[in-house]
């Protein structure tokens, strides 16, 4: 947990590893301990990533899927909504993980189905199934009240269960939104926020929580530049041992404008097995 006011300080030391793949609720090491990029959002060499993709939903390698599966519409910003699936089992935990500012579920049922209604969407209201982070982090400053975001999500969610050709097997849910402003302390995040860059062997990050979203924290940094409201990227921080900071200072790059992600698009959704 990283409750606002907590202070990190912390370092990147030795190299930077893939995490290997997950089977079965448990890890297993990377065959080839192969070292990754330091600024890359992903944490996988390209031999567990395609192992992974072998089985996982997200690459339509796992149609046979008996858990039932959720369809939701989810609020990043004004024109920011997107429609994705997720494991029934898993609730909003998969809305909270990508950051949603805001939410809405659509239905409920087998899994083929709620790909169907996904591509439905897709197709006839031009509703994406994902956003660059940039994008995502761009509309985090500027955020209109509540009651404006509620409306949007509504506005759609009447359209999408209006649609014909809604598959049969999937029961449609009522309009019930909600709202992460206070899970994540979105009111804490200023309109001007800088970005961190990758880390590096030796690299040290030191700051105070101000909020996080997602994958992403915002730190008030110390030291140098003191004051200074940067986002980090905590997917970049995967692979990495780290250890305690010898210094009182980020000595990481940081970037003028928090919206120069290390990947411009986010991360395929749940690519692991289980990650639904």
């Amino acid at each position: 947990m990283l409750p606002a006011g907590k202070v990190l300080a912390f370092a990147a030391q030795g190299e930077r590893r893939c995490l290997g793949v997950r089977r079965a609720g448990r890890w297993i090491v990377c065959p080839y301990a192969a070292e990754l990029d330091g600024a890359s959002a992903r944490d996988q060499c390209a031999p567990c990533a395609q192992l992974d993709r072998s089985r996982s939903v997200a690459a339509d390698t796992m149609a046979d899927d008996p858990r039932p599966y959720g369809v939701y519409l989810a609020y990043f910003g004004p024109g920011l909504l997107k429609v994705g699936i997720t494991a029934a089992e898993r609730g909003p935990a998969r809305l909270v993980e990508q950051g949603a500012v805001a939410y809405a579920w659509l239905g409920r049922g087998p899994l083929m189905a709620a790909r169907r209604a996904e591509a439905l969407l897709g197709s006839a209201l031009a509703v994406p199934d994902r956003f660059a982070k940039e994008a995502k982090r761009a509309a985090r400053g500027a955020l209109p009240p509540v009651p404006e975001r509620i409306a949007e999500l509504r506005r759609l969610h009447a359209a999408a269960t209006g649609l014909a050709g809604w598959p049969e097997t999937l029961e449609p849910a009522e309009f019930a939104a909600a709202d992460h402003t206070e899970l994540f302390g979105l009111d804490r995040i200023p309109g001007e926020v800088a970005a961190l860059g990758g880390m590096t062997a030796g690299a040290e990050i030191v700051g105070e929580v101000l909020a996080g979203v997602g994958s992403d924290v915002y730190l008030r940094l110390a030291g140098a530049g003191a004051g200074v409201v940067a986002v980090m990227d905590a997917q970049v921080l995967s692979g990495w041992v780290l250890g305690a900071a010898q210094g009182r200072a980020t000595t990481v790059p940081v970037r003028a404008g928090a919206y120069g992600a290390a990947e411009r698009e986010e991360k395929e959704e749940g690519a692991q097995e289980g990650l639904f």
